[in-house]
């Protein structure tokens, strides 16, 4: 199984477009995918018109059914959404023992996300206990980075916490920073060649694969604001078009599920 959360501890860095637009890339490839928003802005929601009846707080805190708490959002694509009750369930699972272990047992042990191939995870842009709890239970934290240096800064913030958890856990399988994705890329700016070079250096030192980066795309708006998926909002988007490169990097690195569903490097949607 594919398990990631998406993660940089700075906002507007296109994480919550990342997380949804790689999920249904996922999908699109025949990977039975759930997205989880644990922010409690419920982005993920809003920018799919989703309006589901019950929501992240439900699940975890009210124990009700898994099947009723998730939405579809596309064929092989499942999202349990999050709302402003999010910040209430953190609140009451902090009290609890074993509160960084919530997402595993919740999720993992329960059987929660056995229907499924891949688990994507969009959370806030700060070191919440849902983002740690995200952490530990996907162990694999993918780093979108706009062009501008504090979004570099919340990149690295998000791989120290990483290591930090690591550390802190002894866990014999560790977190990993399996990419860092750079978004909004415009060449033409001088900005995004200074941001580039900072991120190659990042990548070297930390040894973290710098994926093929995605391109400003004002059609990426557009979809949002139109309550769909870029696919559907513009199947000729360049943005689009990066981002299927990116994932098709990303599968590279999960070659067991690759071989189960016969997906290469060509595949598309």
């Amino acid at each position: 199984m594919i398990r990631l959360v998406v993660s940089n501890q700075r906002g507007g860095v296109a994480k919550t477009t990342s997380a949804v637009t790689i999920a249904r890339c996922f999908a699109d490839r025949g990977l039975r995918t759930l997205i989880v928003d644990t922010d409690s802005q419920g982005s993920v929601a809003t920018i799919l018109g989703l309006r589901p009846e019950f929501t992240l707080h439900d699940f975890l805190i009210r124990q009700v059914l898994f099947s009723e708490c998730v939405v579809s959002a596309h064929e092989n694509l499942d999202v349990l959404c999050s709302d402003r009750k999010t910040q209430a369930a953190e609140d009451i699972i902090s009290g609890q023992t074993l509160r960084e272990l919530h997402f595993e047992q919740a999720f993992g042990d329960s059987g929660a996300d056995k229907a499924y191939d891949a688990v994507v995870i969009d959370v806030a842009p700060s070191l919440t206990l849902f983002q740690t709890c995200a952490m530990l239970y996907t162990k694999n934290v993918l780093i979108p980075v706009a062009m501008e240096t504090l979004s570099v800064q919340g990149a690295s913030a998000s791989i120290s916490s990483a290591n930090e958890l690591n550390r802190l856990f002894k866990r014999q399988t560790g977190i990993a920073s399996i990419g860092i994705l750079p978004v909004m890329v415009n060449n033409r700016l001088q900005m995004t060649q200074t941001v580039l070079t900072a991120l190659q250096d990042m990548s070297q030192e930390l040894r973290v694969p710098l994926l093929p980066h995605i391109r400003t795309d004002t059609t990426v708006a557009k979809a949002a604001r139109s309550r769909m998926f870029l696919r559907d909002y513009d199947p000729k988007s360049k943005a689009l078009e990066d981002y299927e490169t990116a994932v098709e990097a990303l599968l590279g690195g999960f070659p067991a599920l690759e071989t189960k569903h016969g997906i290469s490097a060509q595949a598309t949607a």
